[in-house]
């Protein structure tokens, strides 16, 4: 092997070993690309609605956030965190009553089977050893308080939270003020005869982001009303919480509706277990309207992600990052779907550019 290639190679574990190292900064930083392309969307089509320079533009969306989230901290934030407080404090109990209702159901199925020996099953101590392995309710209900606190714990370290949060939204707001200066410091790091090129691959990069972002608020918000008109007219409690949990968790694809079924199945079950499988039918229905009504329709121009390549990314980015790289999953894999597609395929595989370079 000649000394310059053992060199590039050598040079190539460092430099790997180092990103490696550095995988929570990156990982920050990649939330800030996204905030800061939010913040760009929003202020482009201010911009082109209104006819105005872009500083102000910017200056009028970064008002328009800061007013809203006011008003959620003030008018929002305190109801759903009473109702969020309650549903956490109901699981517990719902998973007690659904441990009773499944042996009532398994006995009395049992009786009807074996009817002709209902002496024998007088006492239910055949059935009852047959299921004694099985933790009750208490128990059950225990493991899924422990569970929802070591969940709830992951982000009880307040300091650094604030600190990685002040990080985010400081490198955001820094790169909205100046894009596309920070465009072409990336731009610097590649080599020349590729620079033009990279501009457009990152051009389509942003395009799809925006799309991206602009589908999951709009199928977020959707979503969340749809689960509230649902859930009041089931005269289901805690309405806003549940909502809000249902549209936030939206984000995350797969997992998040999931997670967000449990707990309107929770109280639910604790007023009228017929209303828990109603509440299943109603998530059920919401999640269909939503993959195959809402989103096909506000994201058309979205860059399309195979359901196994979601469920890849969302595995794999949360081994390699935590909880925020399952957050920051499907953006991410559309930023390498975008370059896998424009520089390996397109340019390497097929060699489109390199012969019209030629």
């Amino acid at each position: 092997m000649k000394p310059t290639s053992l060199l590039s190679i050598t040079a190539l574990i460092i430099s790997i070993l180092i990103l490696w190292g550095l995988k929570e900064i990156i990982i920050l930083f990649f939330a800030s690309i996204i905030i800061a392309m939010a913040l760009c969307t929003i202020t482009g089509k201010i911009r082109d609605f209104f006819h105005i320079p872009r500083w102000i533009s910017l200056g009028i969306t970064i008002i328009s956030i800061i007013i809203i989230s006011s008003l959620s901290i003030v008018i929002i934030i305190p109801q759903f965190t009473s109702e969020f407080q309650e549903l956490i404090n109901q699981i517990p109990s719902a998973v007690s009553k659904l441990w009773e209702l499944s042996i009532n159901t398994f006995f009395n199925f049992a009786e009807i089977i074996y009817k002709d020996n209902i002496p024998n099953l007088a006492d239910r101590t055949i059935l009852t050893n047959m299921i004694s392995i099985i933790p009750d309710g208490t128990t059950l209900a225990s493991g899924v308080t422990d569970s929802i606190t070591k969940l709830i714990s992951l982000a009880s370290n307040v300091g650094i939270g604030i600190i990685q949060l002040f990080f985010i939204i400081s490198v955001a707001l820094m790169i909205a003020l100046q894009p596309n200066s920070y465009r072409e410091v990336a731009i610097l790091l590649i080599p020349s005869f590729y620079r033009r090129r990279a501009r457009t691959i990152l051009l389509i990069c942003g395009n799809a982001l925006s799309s991206w972002m602009s589908g999951v608020v709009l199928s977020s918000v959707c979503v969340a009303l749809l689960a509230s008109i649902g859930l009041y007219l089931l005269g289901i409690k805690l309405v806003i919480a549940n909502a809000l949990i249902a549209g936030i968790l939206n984000v995350i694809p797969n997992v998040g509706p999931t997670i967000s079924t449990i707990f309107p199945l929770s109280v639910a079950l604790l007023d009228t277990p017929w209303k828990s499988l109603a509440v299943l039918g109603l998530y059920i229905v919401i999640q269909n309207i939503e993959s195959y009504v809402i989103t096909p329709s506000i994201m058309q121009k979205q860059v399309k992600l195979l359901p196994g390549l979601t469920i890849t990314a969302q595995f794999i980015f949360t081994i390699l990052f935590g909880p925020l790289g399952l957050l920051l999953a499907i953006p991410m894999a559309v930023v390498i779907q975008v370059f896998v597609k424009e520089i390996i395929v397109y340019d390497i595989l097929e060699k489109n550019y390199f012969s019209n370079e030629n």
